[in-house]
């Protein structure tokens, strides 16, 4: 049984931070890719950042760089998306998703790429 589970949204002020959790069972995490997405309402879903599964190498979307981060810590079996200077066009609600890359140096939030999606949690930036 694999499973990711999303946590850590809520809501915040613009300029303000969140950090987002994705806890993982039933798989090692060290020998898959962890991807970010959001969905807004009325939109597609789109990918926002992802963390390799060799050494920790990041990719991030035009729109979140120099404000997210990603993150993993193999031992606690945790992926960790740290967002900071929200805007109000950050608000969606965000998954985590896994693949199976065990040598996957690089990679790329790509929605048909990832075979195993949590269940989301929901970011709503706003004054």
């Amino acid at each position: 049984q694999l499973q990711l589970v999303e946590s850590g949204g809520g809501l915040v002020q613009p300029g303000g931070s969140l950090r987002l959790s994705c806890a993982v069972s039933g798989f090692t995490l060290v020998y898959h890719t962890i991807g970010w997405f959001h969905q807004a309402p009325g939109k597609e879903r789109e990918g926002v950042s992802c963390i390799s599964s060799r050494d920790g190498s990041t990719y991030y979307a035009d729109s979140v760089k120099g404000r997210f981060a990603s993150s993993r810590d193999n031992a606690k079996n945790t992926v960790y998306l740290q967002m900071n200077s929200l805007k109000p066009e950050d608000t969606a609600v965000y998954y985590c998703a896994a693949t199976y890359r065990p040598f996957q140096a690089t990679c790329v939030p790509d929605f048909h790429s990832y075979d195993y999606w949590g269940q989301g949690t929901q970011v709503t930036v706003s004054s």
